[in-house]
């Protein structure tokens, strides 16, 4: 079967046709999380979509029309060093039926109930990808969110959730990358806070989640002070991803930042996605390529 072209085709096909996702899933050439001693991996971030947070910088619906982020995404995947994925069930499924996931890693978004702006934003339910559709389909790895507000209860159920989660992906020897935070709210918004001290903080909560840690992964920011970058990482033994988050005007000061964190021996690789698929200057490939070589 043909790659169907454009939102429209993956529409028909997905109406008339939807086993099309399975049977794609079934044909996916895999490969290893990590290649050979050494490898870093380079993952492009697109799971916003799936909490509501569809904006970059001052356009609040930068990634709401799908072909443009299917266009930017499949481009991105294309570069030279980058190893894959990070998205919710209907992108990646997307991004199956066009035939871009071939010899990449695939990591689902698991945990994308709190939704961006709601009264109920900390308690992050399991709505997205659960361990067993990660297995059916073939998938690498899963990624959750982990937001922790010492006044908000909601924290408390996601904590638990987590843990589970943590658990039932290590049954199927399914890597599970953690995005740990402390934050609060402030004027009614949930701000993370990216002090050493905070940071440090979150990544023992989420290094000591579930009943083995051996196949958890942690994904973290880099501290407000990048000096402090070495100190945090020694919090946990977890090989770590650096998160690549909204950089702003200042695209150059945030790559170097990444380049000296990545220097760290528990760093294994960057995770990167608005930064890169909604870059200031606009050119795609020059971004990706650009982090790429940090590597």
């Amino acid at each position: 079967m043909s790659a169907p072209h454009g939102p429209g085709g993956l529409a028909q096909l997905r109406a008339r046709h939807p086993e099309a996702i399975g049977e794609a899933a079934a044909r996916r050439v895999r490969r290893p999380l990590l290649r050979g001693d050494g490898a870093r991996l380079m993952v492009i971030a697109a799971d916003h979509p799936a909490r509501g947070a569809l904006g970059v910088g001052a356009d609040g619906l930068a990634m709401a029309d799908r072909g443009d982020l299917l266009d930017r995404l499949r481009l991105a995947l294309s570069r030279p060093g980058v190893d894959g994925v990070l998205a919710g069930a209907d992108v990646l499924e997307d991004l199956l039926l066009l035939g871009a996931l071939d010899d990449k890693v695939v990591i689902g978004s698991m945990n994308r109930g709190g939704l961006a702006g709601a009264a109920f934003e900390l308690d992050d339910r399991f709505t997205g990808h659960r361990p067993q559709d990660l297995a059916r389909l073939g998938f690498d790895a899963g990624k959750l969110l982990l937001r922790i507000d010492h006044q908000d209860p909601g924290s408390l159920d996601t904590l638990h959730a987590a843990a589970g989660a943590v658990d039932a992906m290590a049954e199927r020897r399914l890597p599970l990358f953690i995005e740990p935070f402390l934050c609060h709210r402030e004027d009614g918004r949930v701000r993370n806070d990216l002090s050493a001290d905070a940071v440090t903080r979150s990544i023992a909560i989420a290094s000591g989640l579930g009943g083995t840690s051996a196949y958890t992964w942690l994904k973290v920011p880099v501290t407000d002070d990048p000096d402090d970058m070495a100190r945090v990482m020694a919090t946990s033994t977890l090989p770590a991803v650096l998160l690549g988050g909204d950089v702003g005007d200042d695209q150059d000061a945030a790559f170097e930042k990444w380049r000296e964190a990545l220097h760290l021996p528990t760093v294994q690789g960057l995770v990167a996605g608005r930064s890169l698929l909604y870059p200031a200057d606009g050119d795609v490939a020059a971004a990706v390529d650009t982090a790429v070589g940090l590597l």
